[in-house]
Formats: C-alpha cells, sequence, structure tokens
C-alpha cells in the first residue's frame, strides 16, 4: 500500500435538470453540471467531483491527469502542487481551479481508502456534528413554493437556519425582496436564524438600505450584497450594518482569500471545496481566516464539504443548497442525513462515505 501509485484517472460528466426554474439575484439556470473524477490506485478508487462546466473533463484528460499518474496515492501535496504547477499558462482562477479541485478531493477519498480511515479522522476531527443551514429560496419560487421548502427545512429538518434569495433583477425589485423576506421569517418563525443572499445585484448605497429594513426581520447575514469583487464595496457595507457580511465562493486560489481577509470585506468567509483548489486549498483557507479572527463556511456540496469542515476549529455552517442536495441525495450512496440541522460524517467508513449509483447517473450522462 506504501507504495500505491496513481495508475489511471477518469472523468465523467453528468447534466442534472432543476426541478424547476429557478434564478438569483443576477443569473437564471434550469440544469447543473456535475463533473466526477475517479482515480485508482493500490486496487482502490478515489472519487471526488466539482460542480463546474463539463469542459473541466477536457483540461483534466489533456493536462491534468498527467500532472498525479505514476506519483505515490498517499503524497496528495506533491500532486497538487504537480497540478498547479502544470497549469501555469493556463491561468489559476474558473475551470481550471474547478477541475484541480476534483481530482483533488478524489486523491482524498483515495489516500483515506488506502489507509481505512474516513477522511475526517484523516484530517482529525474537531465537529462530530457540522452545523448546516438551509439554503434555496430561489427568486422565481411563488410563495407556496417558498412555504414548502422552509417548512421542510424547519419542521421536517429541524434546521435553525435558512436562506433565501434577494436582489432580483439586478436590484429592480427591491419591494418583492423585502415581501420575501417577511414571508421567509413568518415561515420559520422567531427561533430560526435568517439568512440572505443578493449574488451581487445591489449597488452599495443600496444595499445598506435594503439591510436596515430588514433588520426588523431580524436577518443576521447578508451574502454577496455588493459583487464579491469590490471587496473595499463590501468593507463599506460591512461597517454600515449589524448584520454580517460574507462573500468568497468564488474564490479559487489563497491569493483572492488573503486580499478579502485584508480588505475587512467580510464578518464570515465563504469557501467552496468544488472551486478553491479541493480538499487541500480549503484547509489552508481556514487556516489564514483562523489568523485573522474569523470564522469559515462551507459554499454549497454539503456531502464533499462535510468531512474537511468536521476538521477546523473555525467553522461556523456549511450550507445545505437545495440543487446540491437533490443531486447527492439521488445519484451518491452515502448522502448525510440533515435531521437535527446537522450533518455527521461517517467515522467509520473509509474515504469520503460517498460513491455515484452508476445505474441511477446513467441517464444524466453527457461525457
Amino acid at each position: 500500500m506504501n507504495d500505491a501509485t496513481v495508475e489511471k484517472v477518469t472523468v465523467s460528466v453528468y447534466e442534472i435538470p432543476t426541478d424547476q426554474e429557478e434564478a438569483d439575484g443576477t443569473l437564471a439556470w434550469d440544469k447543473t453540471t456535475l463533473v466526477i473524477v475517479d482515480v485508482d490506485a493500490g486496487g482502490m478508487t478515489g472519487q471526488g467531483y466539482t460542480y463546474a462546466a463539463g469542459a473541466c473533463k477536457t483540461l483534466i484528460d489533456d493536462v491534468l491527469a498527467d500532472a498525479v499518474l505514476h506519483r505515490s496515492a498517499l503524497d496528495i501535496s506533491g500532486s497538487w502542487e504537480s497540478m498547479v504547477r502544470t497549469i501555469r499558462n493556463l491561468g489559476r482562477p474558473g475551470l481550471v481551479s474547478c477541475a484541480i479541485s476534483a481530482v483533488d478531493t478524489a486523491l482524498w477519498d483515495l489516500k483515506a481508502k488506502l489507509l481505512d480511515l474516513p477522511v475526517c479522522r484523516l484530517l482529525g476531527v474537531v465537529h462530530p456534528q457540522v452545523p448546516i443551514y438551509g439554503s434555496g429560496g430561489f427568486t422565481t419560487y411563488d410563495d407556496v413554493t417558498t412555504r414548502r421548502q422552509v417548512e421542510r427545512w424547519v419542521d421536517e429538518w429541524e434546521i435553525p437556519r435558512v436562506k433565501i434569495k434577494i436582489g432580483e433583477s439586478w436590484g429592480h425589485n427591491v419591494e418583492r425582496d423585502l415581501t420575501r423576506v417577511a414571508l421567509t421569517r413568518d415561515l420559520a418563525g422567531t427561533e430560526a436564524e435568517l439568512y440572505v443572499d443578493a449574488n451581487g445585484g445591489y449597488t452599495r448605497k443600496q444595499a445598506v438600505r435594503v439591510a436596515d429594513a430588514m433588520q426588523e426581520h431580524a436577518v443576521t447575514w447578508f451574502e454577496e450584497p455588493v459583487s464579491s469583487d469590490d471587496l473595499a464595496g463590501l468593507h463599506e457595507i460591512r461597517k454600515q450594518t449589524p448584520i454580517d457580511v460574507a462573500a468568497g465562493e468564488y474564490g479559487f486560489s489563497l491569493v483572492y482569500f488573503d486580499h478579502m481577509i485584508r480588505a475587512g470585506a467580510v464578518d464570515c468567509l465563504q469557501v467552496d471545496v468544488t472551486r478553491c483548489g479541493g480538499i487541500t486549498e480549503w484547509v489552508r483557507v481556514a487556516a489564514m481566516a483562523a489568523a485573522a479572527g474569523l470564522q469559515v463556511s462551507g459554499h454549497c456540496a454539503p456531502n464533499l464539504h462535510a468531512h474537511v469542515a468536521a476538521s477546523i476549529p473555525n467553522l461556523r455552517h456549511l450550507e445545505y443548497f437545495h440543487d446540491h442536495v437533490r443531486i447527492e441525495s439521488m445519484l451518491f450512496d452515502g448522502a448525510l442525513d440533515p435531521t437535527g440541522g446537522v450533518l455527521r460524517p461517517d467515522q467509520v467508513r473509509p474515504g469520503l462515505g460517498l460513491e455515484l449509483k452508476l445505474s441511477d447517473a446513467e441517464r444524466y450522462r453527457v461525457a
């Protein structure tokens, strides 16, 4: 096992339609693309994935696979560095980083299986239970759909934190935004924490006015009130509202997060393991946030985040995002139960505890 080297890297792509029309403040979509990576070594297969365009398959097949083939399956840091050096002329942000993330998470799954350990124990468990928040509440939802979703989070699963999308049509429908916030507060009750996500749809002062208006509904989390590229704007808004300002889901490298932290742009740093460079980089970002006195929240892909989130001391929570929850529950064996508002990483099953159900996934496969 100590001599196990990476023998094969395989990539597949799946497109899963949404269950109905979805949109946030700045984008609409009708499908989600899942890119799965399998890495073989020592008679074991590690599996990782990213939610990104199918072009990741070409990047992995043509570039990244050669960077990890024939390397020790136990030396993930070396493989990660090899991938990053290989893509120097392609650019790190965007799809390249998503592709690296998928390979990296597969390597962690593989290493843990070779050592007969769950990933959370390989990293070291700090939180046996990882807090989550229900996330969805798309701007395309009518009141009936919103009610059904919020009641499932709060009443059926007992999740004490809920988030909806606002900033509809790039901030051109603030009245409806605030009406939906009030509705969600009524549905969730007074005990649940209420979060909102504008996906960068507002201007700076517009976001401050919306934050002021939301205080009567006890909103405690304002995600991307302006573009996450507007670090000065995030800082300005953060200083003018008691509501926590959050961003970071579009971070593709350590340098991005360093800039965001140094700018004083957020109260909680969001990090996405399917985008930032995988588990290897996620842990580094979390350590950098801890040094700055910040907590970290995992963005989307809850079942992929659960193990790495359990390993860091400065975790706030994970996003239990509707699209990814539906896909992971439908297509993976080992998807975790959210009852009680927490995910409990399996501390017995080796690896990430997930396995794609090929027969169920096949009808969605496009590459």
